[in-house]
């Protein structure tokens, strides 16, 4: 079962200029790319856990200040890219949402081992069989 998270929209800041790209025009005009950033270590609406895993996996988008720092400048309006910044965060929070199942010691079978020595012993006497006879 996946846990959805609920960051209240207040946990976010947003900074707005111009983006580059196709939009003629209007580009030079309207400040539609949108930076959103977000202090993760003060957010109360994810656990201890959860944050451990963002930043040992996503640590590339936590700068030195300790803030989440996403942008989008994909869409023409400041409205879409400000749903889409908020959609990648949630997307890299359920990456890490749920914890990695601990790795579970085994042992290789006996036929495994067997034919790891059989394979082993047949290169070294071929190695050996090459080399040239002592006196």
């Amino acid at each position: 079962m996946k846990d959805k998270f609920v960051i209240p929209f207040s946990e976010f800041t947003f900074t707005f200029a111009r983006s580059g790209g196709a939009g003629g025009q209007n580009v030079n005009k309207v400040n539609s790319k949108v930076n959103l950033t977000w202090n993760i270590q003060d957010s109360p609406s994810l656990p201890p856990d959860v944050k451990y895993r963002f930043r040992g996996k996503f640590g590339n988008f936590i700068k030195d200040d300790g803030l989440v720092h996403l942008s989008s400048e994909k869409e023409r309006s400041q409205k879409a890219n400000m749903d889409d910044c908020i959609r990648k965060l949630h997307e890299l929070i359920e990456k890490v949402a749920i914890p990695p199942k601990p790795r579970k010691k085994t042992r290789p079978t006996g036929s495994s081992i067997r034919k790891r020595l059989t394979s082993k012993k047949l290169h070294s006497e071929k190695k050996e069989s090459r080399r040239r006879p002592s006196d």
